[in-house]
Order: structure tokens, then C-alpha cells, then sequence
């Protein structure tokens, strides 16, 4: 995974929830949409001085996987035994073994500035990412595909900005809700198709801000939020 493939993905996603094309950069789309999600943090290898990403910033001392088997390989973790003769030593002997792993990945392809990746595939400067595709910019998702900047939600699919929800598909900016499509800011809702700015609503359509709209009316209102988003 590269930045080009990253755009690639953000692009097809923008897209299909808005039916527009996305006119953000990687570093653009952070900066406005993913400020607060909980993301993979740069540091630097201890032992060979590269870049490289990290969930456990307060960490000391890092190594990347890699590097970590690859030393395994070549001269094994094991110490010489040495005089170990009070809690200082220990510390200093712990000390040169003690390095906290980057970039660690289970069962996982085309993954780059990610952390705690497991079985997933096409996943770019994220953490705690399993069973999931075509990731962005998110923490903690799970069985997801075309998921950016988002947090704490599983089993959905062409979202931006989904938090604490689930089965949710082709929609932006979602809290604490479940099976929601085709929607755009809605929160603690359930079973909501076409709707907007709703909160604390179920089994409903074509309602903004939790007020029943025609189809008619709702349309022309949706494509004015979608430009507003997109900063057209």
C-alpha cells in the first residue's frame, strides 16, 4: 500500500456516497475529517534510524516487525548470562531486549503506517484493524470494506466517519447506530434509509433533522449537503 493506492481508495469512496468526485488529498481529508480518530503514530526504528508507525507511542524504544524477525533470524533474542544482583541490573539488561514492535500485522496484505493489523487487506495509516478491506485513517475496525476515518464499528461497508455503529453502508458521518444507508449525519438511530442531521429515530425515510420530508423535497436538500461536504 502507497499514498497512491491510499487516494485511490479515498477517491472510490468519496464517490460512491456522493456520487462526486473527491476533491480532497490524503493529507487534506485528515486534517478535516479524521483530526480525532485514535491513528498510528510516526516514530523512528532504534536500530536502523527508519520511519515507522506505531499504536504505542509511550513506548521508549521501537523496532518494525520486520526487523524484529529478522534479528531472531540472525543472532536470536537470548542474552549472556551476566551478574544480575539488584533491580538495576535487571532494568539495564531488560533494557537492551526491550524494544516495542511497529507495524504489526497477522495474516495481512498491502498494509503501510499501520499498527495491529489482523487478516485484512489494503489497510493505510490505521490500528486495530481485523477481518477487513480498503481501510483509511480509522481505529478499531472490524469486517469493514471502503471504511475511512472511522472508530469502534463493525460490519459495514462505503462509510466515512462511522462511530460505535454497525451494518451500515454508503453513508457519512454515523454514531452509535445500526443498520443505516444511504444517509448523512445521524446518530444513536436504527434501520434509517435516505435520512439526515437525525438523532434518537428508527424505521425511517426521507427525514431531516427527525422531520418527515417527501422524496421530493428530500433530494434537492441532499445534493446541497453533498456539495456543502465536499466544499463545492
Amino acid at each position: 500500500m502507497d499514498p497512491k493506492q491510499a487516494q485511490a481508495i479515498l477517491d472510490k469512496t468519496i464517490h460512491h456516497i456522493t456520487g462526486y468526485q473527491n476533491p480532497f488529498s490524503l493529507e487534506q481529508f485528515v486534517e478535516k475529517y479524521a483530526f480525532d480518530v485514535d491513528l498510528p503514530v510516526q516514530v523512528q526504528d532504534a536500530t536502523t534510524g527508519e520511519t515507522t508507525w506505531t499504536q504505542s507511542a509511550n513506548a521508549s524504544k521501537f523496532m518494525t516487525l520486520s526487523n524484529v524477525f529478522l534479528r531472531a533470524q540472525e543472532v536470536d533474542w537470548a542474552q549472556e548470562k551476566r551478574p544480575l544482583r539488584s533491580i538495576e541490573d535487571m532494568l539495564q539488561a531488560w533494557e537492551a531486549v526491550n524494544y516495542t514492535a511497529t507495524e504489526r500485522q497477522l495474516d495481512s496484505l498491502n498494509m503501510a503506517q499501520s499498527d495491529n493489523i489482523y487478516s485484512s487487506e489494503d489497510v493505510f495509516r490505521s490500528q486495530d484493524i481485523s477481518r477487513s478491506k480498503n481501510i483509511l485513517f480509522s481505529a478499531s475496525v472490524n469486517d469493514c470494506e471502503y471504511v475511512v476515518a472511522s472508530q469502534r464499528s463493525h460490519g459495514s461497508a462505503y462509510c466515512v466517519r462511522l462511530d460505535d455503529s454497525t451494518t451500515c453502508s454508503n453513508s457519512f458521518s454515523v454514531a452509535w447506530s445500526a443498520n443505516v444507508v444511504n444517509s448523512l449525519f445521524i446518530a444513536a438511530s436504527s434501520n434509517m434509509y435516505e435520512c439526515m442531521f437525525c438523532s434518537n429515530m428508527k424505521d425511517k425515510k426521507f427525514c431531516i433533522a427527525n422531520m418527515q420530508c417527501t422524496e421530493e423535497e428530500y433530494w434537492p436538500l441532499k445534493d446541497m449537503v453533498l456539495r456543502w461536504l465536499l466544499g463545492m
